[in-house]
C-alpha cells in the first residue's frame, strides 16, 4: 500500500515525465546526442584525412617548384609534354586499357541512372 502511494505521488509522476521528456523528446536528447557524436567523429576523421592530404600536396608542391628538373619531369610524366625536337611514344597495355574502358562504361551507366 505504501509503495503504491509513493509511485502514484504527483511529484514523482511529474518528475518521471520530465525525465522521459528530456531523454527522448528534447533537442538534446540521448538519441540526438548519439547522432551528434557520430557526426563529430566522422567530421574529425575527414578533417584528419584532409590535413594529411594538404600536407602531402604542399610537400609535393615544394619539391616540384624548388627544382626545374623536377618540374620538367612532372610535366613530361603527367601531361606528356615534350621538347620541340623530341617525339613521345605512349605505350598502352591492352588488358589495362580494356579494364579502364569497362570501368568507365560502368560509371557512366551508374551516373545515368
Amino acid at each position: 500500500m505504501r509503495f503504491k502511494k509513493i509511485i502514484l505521488n504527483k511529484y514523482i509522476i511529474a518528475n518521471l515525465l520530465l525525465v522521459l521528456l528530456l531523454i527522448f523528446n528534447d533537442r538534446n536528447s540521448i538519441i540526438n546526442q548519439y547522432k551528434y557524436r557520430e557526426q563529430l567523429n566522422k567530421a574529425t576523421k575527414e578533417n584528419t584525412f584532409l590535413k594529411e592530404q594538404i600536407a602531402k600536396a604542399s610537400k609535393e608542391s615544394n619539391e616540384l617548384f624548388s627544382n626545374n628538373k623536377n618540374l620538367e619531369k612532372f610535366a613530361r610524366e603527367k601531361y606528356l609534354m615534350k621538347r620541340d625536337d623530341e617525339d613521345v611514344y605512349v605505350i598502352i597495355d591492352e588488358k589495362r586499357n580494356k579494364e579502364l574502358q569497362a570501368q568507365a562504361e560502368a560509371e557512366s551507366k551508374s551516373k545515368a541512372e
